[in-house]
């Protein structure tokens, strides 16, 4: 799984997800990419599910980019455990996703395999999704 090396601090708080992604809203590397359609966490294992999808559909052809890393901790107390005594230890990792996002990116391959992939990969995500091409983002900007 996708985790960091390394980070400053162990424990985050949980911050908020309003209004759209600033940065990675086109599709900058690929033909085709994933993009969301409302904020979200995405943990490591949903990134890693929609990559193999991916991966698995084109039959490793092609060029896969994924635009999204899970540097975000999330803690988590036991099962029955009384309330106190601190926050809990790191559970899992996330990414914070906000609307707009490309999260998937995929190139060298037909148009139709390409939105094929995306679609499985789409399953695999918490949030509604659109797949966007390079030349649909190029006309509406």
């Amino acid at each position: 799984m996708l985790q960091p090396k390394r980070v400053k601090h162990r424990k985050q708080f949980r911050g908020k997800m309003r209004g759209l992604s600033q940065r990675g809203a086109s599709v900058d590397f690929g033909e085709f990419g994933l993009k969301a359609m409302e904020s979200n966490w995405i943990t490591a294992n949903q990134i890693e599910a929609a990559r193999r999808a991916i991966t698995h559909h084109v039959k490793r052809g092609g060029q896969i980019w994924i635009r999204v890393f899970p540097d975000k901790s999330v803690t988590m107390k036991p099962l029955e455990v009384r309330g106190g005594g601190g926050k809990g230890a790191v559970d899992h990792w996330v990414s914070v996703v906000r609307r707009g996002k490309v999260m998937f990116e995929v190139g060298g391959i037909k148009s139709d395999l390409a939105k094929e992939a995306l679609g499985r990969a789409a399953a695999k995500l918490p949030m509604r999704t659109k797949i966007v091409s390079k030349e649909e983002m190029a006309t509406t900007v």
